[in-house]
């Protein structure tokens, strides 16, 4: 999606590029309308600009935007797409495999509109794409707090990325982990 937004920019600079020599070289002896906000005196009062359309951006044929060419738009891919499988946690209906589905929400979740939700709440910050399905790393000092013995696994794509990563409440960083999960994975304090 970054490509194609830089590509269709490119494209759309150098066909303002071509344009704009072309509609100013009559420059202050063109007749057409005046914009109200153009200076009468001082250094920029012999600029006159001439007002013309702007190109509307090229859309970019499917061999650069890495489509198959069909032109099929990114507002109907499911970026988000994960299978979230929960064991052990004591809590009447959280444990089994769940299909969640954002963008439009769908799949076997329970609480799937708050799990798309959260993840999208996550996705709107860096540190939130760069943490949230990251593991804790090696050697971090975590308190030794016992939270259950429940596990989970979650499987699939997030907002175009690979996601496959494990979670447990094992001491406190794993806790706090499960945490920022919720309602992804269930509440089970």
């Amino acid at each position: 999606m970054l490509r194609r937004l830089a590509l269709t920019a490119v494209v759309s600079l150098a066909a303002l590029a071509t344009a704009v020599p072309a509609s100013t070289a009559s420059g202050a002896a063109s007749s057409g309308p005046t914009p109200a906000a153009v200076p009468t005196s001082g250094p920029f009062a012999a600029a006159r600009p001439s007002l013309g359309p702007l190109p509307m951006p090229i859309p970019l044929p499917g061999f650069l935007d890495g489509g198959d060419g069909k032109g099929t738009g990114e507002a109907s891919e499911v970026l988000t797409r994960l299978t979230v499988s929960v064991e052990n946690t004591g809590v009447a209906g959280a444990d089994g495999t769940f299909e969640l589905e954002c963008g439009p929400t769908g799949g076997s979740h329970p609480r799937g509109q708050a799990a798309c939700d959260r993840l999208a709440e996550a996705g709107a910050t860096r540190s939130g794409r760069q943490e949230l399905f990251r593991p804790t790393p090696e050697g971090t000092m975590c308190t030794m707090i016992h939270g259950g013995d429940a596990t989970a696994r979650i499987v699939g794509t997030w907002e175009g990325r690979a996601v496959d990563t494990t979670a447990s409440r094992r001491d406190g960083c794993e806790i706090a982990r499960w945490n920022s999960l919720v309602p992804v994975l269930p509440d089970v304090r």
